[in-house]
């Protein structure tokens, strides 16, 4: 199932004005996909082409690929709040793992069921830490999260009026505001935490607090400005991604890519 998204006006109007463009568009060779590059296991610049991402989504788009008969490139734009206005552009094609919020949908079209789900932790200095056991225990410390990043739209409403979050471009630079005690915590996914920790040398400094402030589900969402994107072939990719989400193949990919991270850590090729 495609959740619509709105087309843009500009777009909407070349469609009127030059009915050919209609046609053209099944006739990309091929489509283009990013996401947020900070994201082990699930996305990550390759050490040997940092053009390009690779990881558990990347893995699993390639698979949606070879099933359409496509080519799809899942490369590097950028930092996440660039890599969302991409695709909302329509300069790339998809977001390869996305959480699905009210805003958010207003903007690109959502791909049902989501294909794997995330945690999202609260994230601390092992010699800050404090009480937590709900969102209100978060009032009165100051947070850390990325620019344009969602944690469902239920905390981030709470967020919105209750908390304290300082939002930065990537998410090495909220973990160092909170290893200089710019900040008390900082709200991110579980395992692209555990492995940023590691990157940065802090893994025995910080720590995750249980519970999770959420646990939302990975979404492909497609942009409605992609002239690559005709309705036909958002059904198709609709139709193999449900196939996809019902095997093993997704948390397969999580499992194989933790292992990929972590051998590449050891051999210190990551950049």
């Amino acid at each position: 199932m495609v959740r619509r998204g709105l087309c843009s006006v500009g777009s909407l109007a070349i469609l009127l004005l030059f009915p050919g463009v209609a046609s053209s568009q099944s006739g990309c060779d091929h489509l283009t996909a990013t996401g947020n590059a900070e994201y082990p296991p699930y996305l990550w610049r390759d050490p040997d082409r940092p053009e390009r991402l690779i990881g558990a989504n990347a893995d699993l788009i390639q698979q949606l690929g070879t099933r359409l008969g496509l080519q799809i490139d899942v490369v590097y734009v950028g930092p996440w709040s660039r890599a969302q206005e991409e695709v909302k552009a329509g300069r790339v094609d998809m977001l390869a793992g996305y959480f699905l919020t009210k805003e958010r949908e207003r903007t690109l079209d959502f791909i049902d069921p989501p294909f794997l789900f995330t945690p999202s932790m609260v994230w601390v200095r092992k010699d800050g830490a404090f009480a937590y056991h709900q969102w209100a225990d978060l009032i009165g410390h100051s947070g850390g999260t990325l620019v344009n990043n969602s944690y469902g739209q239920a905390f981030d409403d709470y967020a919105s009026e209750h908390l304290s979050l300082e939002a930065v471009p990537t998410a090495s630079q909220a973990f160092q505001k909170l290893m200089l005690k710019r900040n008390d915590f900082v709200i991110f996914e579980q395992y692209p935490g555990i492995a940023l920790a590691k990157t940065l040398g802090i893994d025995s400094l910080v720590k995750a607090l249980e519970p999770p402030v959420s646990s939302e589900g990975l979404y492909l969402a497609l942009s409605p400005a992609s002239r690559c994107l005709p309705r036909s072939l958002r059904d198709r990719i609709s139709d193999e991604m449900s196939k996809i989400v019902a095997s093993p193949l997704p948390q397969a990919l999580v499992d194989s890519n933790l292992a990929r991270w972590s051998a590449q850590q050891q051999a210190g090729l990551n950049p």
